[in-house]
């Protein structure tokens, strides 16, 4: 099985350190042959950073193969997902336990996003370096 996620894409640009690729991801539907008739078909452009030392091997319009783990994918998913929601489900049950109001409750589950976010955006540099992408 394979342990890598590739996407093919094109340089848009380069800055100093880091070189900002367009990908094309698209729906399973979106490769079908019948897409044009469908409307579940669906493609979205997107713009990935790649962090890396030698920025100056690349320029605008290059075509390039980016990649990342699956491992890195899941860590990914987790602290953007997986983390977030077990952390509102927890401060949910706690506040309603004791104060029995539901609306408080509620309000205190989607509040402590507030911090966890926070936290993550302080961090990003350290998370930028464990959660990268690579060109092949």
């Amino acid at each position: 099985m394979n342990q890598t996620i590739r996407h093919s894409g094109i340089v848009d640009s380069v800055e100093d350190g880091c070189v900002h690729v367009r990908i094309v991801q698209t729906s399973a539907c979106a490769a079908c042959k019948v897409a044009g008739y469908c409307n579940a078909a669906e493609s979205k452009e997107k713009i990935i950073d790649v962090f890396c030392d030698s920025v100056a091997a690349y320029t605008v319009g290059q075509q390039v193969v980016v990649s990342a783990s699956r491992q890195m994918a899941a860590q990914a998913l987790l602290w953007a997902f997986g983390v977030p929601f077990v952390l509102m489900m927890a401060v949910l049950v706690l506040v309603l336990l004791l104060t029995a109001n539901e609306g408080w409750a509620a309000l205190s589950a989607i509040a402590i996003l507030i911090p966890y976010y926070l936290i993550l955006w302080l961090l990003r540099d350290k998370m930028r370096e464990q959660l990268a992408f690579e060109i092949e």
